[in-house]
């Protein structure tokens, strides 16, 4: 069979680099034919996959955790935006009757300004939110529930604070239910440990 006969073929089972040998390594386990490496020395466990400093915890802090929490809340906010403004956008045009670029245009614009509009509010409360959190760790020295309820309660109550007092004191309360609720939903076990002893 000639080269003309197999088509494009750029690896053949003749090409040297093809033929890699994988031996075995003193402990009769397959080693890695590129790096040389045996992988019986990684453990088992799912904890050898990252390096952490002697002695330090294996969990991610409260800052560690606000990136995706700010991230997650952006994405969420945008998403529902779009929903919504996708939704506002279609009655919108139909009022109008507006064909052809005229409404694609209208619907962009209502789904962009609404999902611009929702990412930017939960991301500024979670980032309320988890600046809370951290201080509160931080200055505590532990990251508990009591940590959450606070931080939910100060950030409804930032958020709500230039509306005047009533409007702070009910995001506070919002606040407050959001995150004793949460709470609640994560922390079940522990909370009922704790009321039978």
């Amino acid at each position: 069979m000639d080269d003309k006969s197999q088509g494009f073929n750029p690896y053949s089972s003749t090409d040297p680099s093809m033929n890699v040998p994988v031996t075995a390594g003193p402990t009769a386990s397959l080693m890695s034919p590129y790096l040389n490496f045996d992988p019986t020395y990684i453990g088992p466990n799912a904890d050898s996959q990252f390096i952490f400093p002697e002695g330090a915890s294996r969990t991610r802090g409260r800052l560690e955790l606000s990136f995706s929490q700010i991230g997650g809340s952006v994405f969420a906010g945008a998403s529902l935006g779009g929903l919504n403004g996708f939704y506002s956008g279609l009655k919108d045009v139909q009022a109008r009757q507006l064909t052809g670029a005229n409404r694609r245009t209208q619907m962009l614009n209502f789904i962009t300004k609404g999902g611009a509009s929702s990412a930017q509010t939960l991301g500024v409360i979670a980032l309320m939110y988890s600046v809370f959190g951290v201080i509160l760790s931080s200055s505590r020295g532990v990251d508990d529930e009591l940590n959450t309820v606070i931080s939910g309660t100060a950030t409804g109550m930032l958020y709500k604070s230039s509306a005047g007092l009533k409007k702070c004191a009910r995001g506070g309360a919002i606040g407050l239910g959001l995150s004793a609720a949460y709470v609640l939903f994560t922390s079940r076990d522990k909370i009922k440990s704790m009321m039978n002893s």
